[in-house]
């Protein structure tokens, strides 16, 4: 009975809400959001272990994959692609229940909650909502004294996996308080992180603006700006902390479409993770009518045509960035070793297709 349930949400998801409507208009050729999007799906599904996040505080299911599958089966729903969407259901069912188990109760784990809400979201499924909804609402267990997470640490990349979380949860809902939290929440980190020049330093051990930590502010922010209400106390400081953010992001994107490992720094070598999360932030932006349409739609029309070239035949991604902490000096990110189809840039290019196939 369960399985027959979950395909008939997915044909009535696919059928009213993700298929490709005869008014959205899809570029054509090898560089099309649907051919791309079909191969990183059949990257994804090629993977057979789970990608781990163990260290000395906590062990979980790696945010990147997290952040992957939720990509994926946004691009399957789009693309109608049934088969993808009950692959994905399969690998992630048991999770839950037999693990791998999240050990804490930690900003970078809990953000894993997206998939299961999102799951939730596209098949009705309660035993999805259990699982993400309690990961959103823990993170706001035991808040601090001005109302925000105890999870707070002031790390760029919070933006992301706080403001997603809470947005995720608030999609599968409708109830406002998880827009209020997560406004409250970067409202406070836009207003101690962001920099003059519309970026933000890497942390406050470097004072360098590394790409990848800066697109997940940027997908972080589109993420939340997407379902936050005009009439949110927030909305306006928000709103003109991205504004600001793509207006930087716009004057230092290279000719051909792509950004640097260091953003502001001409000998920085391309990498795709951070250009694939800037192209798709701009994206949402244009779509939500934030950005100015004639401005940013080339600005990420070329992000993406240059992207696509970083995309091997089997649907894996070059030139991806490998995880970087934060050190306050120039050669350790320019000699940051570079690696084909992780999923910390995989994920992003996952968004960028859909956020391309949107309406």
């Amino acid at each position: 009975m369960k399985i027959f349930l979950i395909t008939l949400f997915i044909s009535a998801f696919v059928l009213f809400g993700c298929s490709n409507s005869a008014g959205l208009q899809i570029l054509e050729g090898k560089n099309s959001p649907a051919e791309i999007g079909k191969l990183l799906l059949a990257d994804f599904h090629s993977r057979k272990d789970f990608m781990m996040y163990n260290v000395a505080e906590f062990s979980s299911i790696h945010y990147a994959e997290a952040c992957a599958a939720f990509g994926a089966l946004k691009v399957a729903g789009k693309l109608g692609d049934t088969s993808s969407i009950k692959k994905i259901f399969k690998r992630y069912e048991r999770v839950a229940e037999d693990g791998p188990a999240n050990t804490k109760n930690h900003v970078d784990a809990n953000v894993y909650g997206i998939l299961p809400l999102e799951l939730f979201i596209q098949t009705g499924d309660s035993a999805y909502f259990r699982e993400g909804i309690e990961l959103a609402d823990i993170q706001w267990e035991n808040p601090l004294p001005n109302g925000m997470t105890n999870q707070t640490r002031y790390w760029i990349d919070d933006i992301y996996m706080i403001a997603s979380l809470q947005v995720q949860a608030y999609r599968a809902t409708g109830k406002m308080i998880y827009l209020e939290r997560a406004a409250l929440e970067i409202d406070s980190y836009i207003k101690k992180l962001q920099q003059p020049n519309g970026l933000f330093f890497h942390g406050n051990e470097s004072k360098l603006f590394w790409g990848r930590g800066n697109g997940w502010v940027a997908a972080g922010l589109a993420e939340l700006l997407s379902e936050l209400p005009e009439t949110n106390p927030y909305y306006s400081s928000i709103r003109d902390g991205y504004i600001k953010m793509m207006n930087s992001l716009k004057t230092f994107q290279c000719e051909d479409g792509m950004w640097r490992q260091l953003i502001d720094n001409p000998e920085a070598w391309k990498e795709t993770s951070s250009s694939a999360m800037f192209g798709y932030a701009i994206c949402v932006g244009v779509k939500k009518g934030l950005l100015d349409k004639n401005q940013f739609k080339p600005v990420y029309e070329k992000a993406w045509n240059s992207l696509c070239n970083y995309v091997n035949a089997d649907g894996k991604i070059r030139e991806v960035c490998v995880g970087t902490g934060q050190v306050n000096d120039v050669n350790y990110y320019l000699e940051r070793p570079r690696v084909t189809g992780d999923f910390h840039g995989q994920a992003p290019m996952l968004w960028f297709a859909y956020s391309l196939l949107e309406k």
